[in-house]
């Protein structure tokens, strides 16, 4: 069987793959694994959710089946991702559950776990809860072992005051306009800007349920850029449906990504002394002009695998102060715990407003280098990785770019492909040489 847990928790499409008898059993399951290990207090969890019409079904089961395990709910309502992991640590719980699918269509949903503190569960715990799904012969508490269940109504107040006073800078003279993807952000987001300082144009922030990450917000920045055009807005920033990530957009309208975003916050941590080892983490998949410009400017670029549990992994293990992903996940680990697209804008707009300066002129730190992607469907990926063929079509193109350049082959981890991304100063070169090396892994395979 596949493991139930991905990279990013456990998600499918909402009331078939992810059914909410499944979403009961996965929750008593944790609620009893952390009792299992610490057996000196009743656990406390944490529930949220983004807006979408299955969370609430999917809330209803979560909190039914941690309270029959024993454990007793704090219910949060609809917020942010991070903001489910940093009231993990704020209230003192011992575990927090966010109910949300990201930026994946309406009908999908998916249920993330936080440890206590706030930090994504390890793997081994994750094993030892899905071994507990089919457990037999559980005893479950009765009487007044049951767990009890309390709404949290100042919950978004807290999150928010936690953002403002991580921003070192007001926001005052800004004008920002924020998609909200009609997602968990919603009501968050705006309001975090407003308090900083900000003057907020909300786009895409009346959530119905069905409407979350349909046609826009951070994966559909096309409405948001001209929104900043047609406001004269300094900036605009995008976010997801659970609001771990965000992509930003200058006052002109182009798009400035999370490599960029990255390439400012790092420059800006290491003016204060506070970029730890003088070091970024950044995934194989962060653009070439983001290595080239921190290597410019003294900062070491440390790569990881794709997924932002790989760079929270390396920042945890080396104590660094920043990581992320091309995408849009950014972690400032002195902040949050988790990727935090609130956090990751109000500290961009605090640069912004600290030097004055454009965004444009802000991003224009790092070149970002056209980059191609092409996905070969291959029957077999260990022939391609075993190839000598391959490797050197890949040795012949990387001579040919030089340190201009680069290539990466990476097999897929749930299909049948192979994706050849290639960087290189012109875009019609980086085509040309994605092209010709899918030609020799489609040929190999």
């Amino acid at each position: 069987m596949a493991r139930l847990f991905g990279t990013d928790g456990v998600r499918g499409l909402a009331n078939a793959d992810l059914s909410p008898e499944l979403a009961l059993s996965v929750a008593a399951s944790a609620a009893r694994v952390l009792a299992a290990h610490d057996r000196s207090h009743r656990p406390v969890a944490v529930v949220g959710r983004d807006p979408r019409a299955s969370g609430e079904m999917l809330e209803a089961a979560v909190v039914a089946g941690l309270a029959s395990a024993g454990a007793d709910v704090l219910r949060l309502g609809v917020l942010p991702t991070p903001a489910v992991a940093y009231l993990v640590g704020a209230l003192e719980a011992d575990l927090g559950v966010m109910i949300s699918a990201s930026h994946n269509p309406m009908p999908d949903n998916g249920i993330k776990l936080f440890a206590a503190g706030g930090h994504k569960l390890p793997d081994s715990i994750e094993d030892e809860i899905e071994s507990g799904l089919d457990a037999t012969g559980v005893t479950r508490p009765t009487g007044d072992g049951v767990g009890r269940v309390t709404d949290v109504p100042d919950a978004l107040d807290k999150y928010i005051e936690h953002l403002v006073a991580a921003t070192p800078h007001p926001l005052t003279g800004l004008k920002v306009v924020v998609d909200c993807a009609n997602g968990a952000s919603s009501a968050a987001a705006p309001e975090a800007y407003r308090r900083a300082g900000a003057e907020v144009v909300a786009l895409h922030a009346e959530p119905d349920g069905i409407n979350i990450n349909d046609s826009c917000g951070s994966n559909h920045p096309d409405l948001l850029r001209a929104a900043v055009v047609e406001h004269g807005a300094d900036l605009g920033i995008g976010h997801d449906g659970d609001a771990d990530r965000c992509v930003a957009v200058d006052a002109a309208g182009e798009l400035v990504d999370g490599d960029q975003i990255m390439a400012v916050l790092a420059l800006a941590l290491a003016e204060e002394g506070a970029l730890v080892k003088d070091t970024l983490v950044a995934t194989v998949m962060s653009n070439l002009g983001l290595h080239l410009a921190m290597k410019a400017h003294g900062i070491t670029v440390v790569t990881t695998a794709v997924g932002d549990r790989y760079v929270l992994e390396e920042l945890r293990a080396s104590g660094l102060a920043l990581g992320g992903e091309q995408s849009g996940h950014v972690v400032l680990p002195a902040h949050a715990t988790t990727g935090d697209g609130l956090l990751t804008a109000m500290r961009l707009m605090a640069r912004m407003a600290a030097t004055g300066k454009p965004l444009a002129e802000l991003a224009a730190v790092m070149n970002r280098l056209p980059q191609v992607l092409v996905n070969v469907p291959v029957a077999d990926k260990a022939a391609v990785a075993g190839s000598a063929e391959v490797r050197d079509a890949v040795g012949e193109v990387e001579a040919e770019l030089g340190e201009e350049g680069r290539v990466l082959l990476r097999p897929s981890g749930t299909e049948q492909l192979v994706r050849v991304m290639v960087e290189a100063p012109a875009h019609s070169t980086a085509q040309a040489a994605a092209d010709r090396l899918a030609g020799v892994v489609s040929a190999v395979s």
